[in-house]
């Protein structure tokens, strides 16, 4: 009986330590890296802000900075104001040369255009089924006799 308390018990702590494994890593082996104590105490932390375990993280933190081709290294904090005030005006330049379109090349075309169709607005001919029908006025007259009296 003991030996199969064990064996439960270790099927047990198995299927709890295999909920916790990253899913699709279950199957890799954990290797070691040479990390300084503060900065292991630092990444721990970290991982526990993403609730993310710490080959998850790391690997996440991988992927982004290749697929955004940034360098640890740098500093993202007046590369990405620059960036964002160029946009600006790029933007400030886009809209600057639209409303001048609109202002000298479309309303004159259009109002050009509008006019020409004004002028030569083609007549409804009438079809060749169509017959002309003539109204006529009909007048009523009465009669003012004096002997047909209701």
């Amino acid at each position: 009986m003991v030996f199969s308390e064990k064996i439960l018990a270790a099927q047990s702590k198995q299927q709890i330590f295999s909920e916790k494994m990253d899913k699709g890593y279950e199957k890799e082996r954990f290797e070691k890296l040479g990390i300084k104590t503060s900065v292991a105490e630092r990444f721990r932390v970290f991982c526990k802000k993403l609730s993310k375990s710490q080959s998850m993280t790391l690997l996440l933190m991988l992927d982004f900075f290749e697929d955004n081709g940034i360098s640890p290294n740098e500093t993202l904090g007046p590369n990405m104001q620059t960036l964002e005030s160029k946009i600006k005006k790029r933007i400030n330049a886009v809209i600057a040369i639209i409303k001048d379109i609109e202002k000298n090349h479309d309303k004159p075309t259009t109002a050009m255009l509008q006019s020409l169709f004004m002028e030569f607005e083609p007549k409804q001919e009438k079809l060749i089924l169509e017959k002309e029908v003539e109204e006529k006025e009909v007048l009523i007259v009465e009669k003012n006799d004096s002997s047909n009296q209701l």
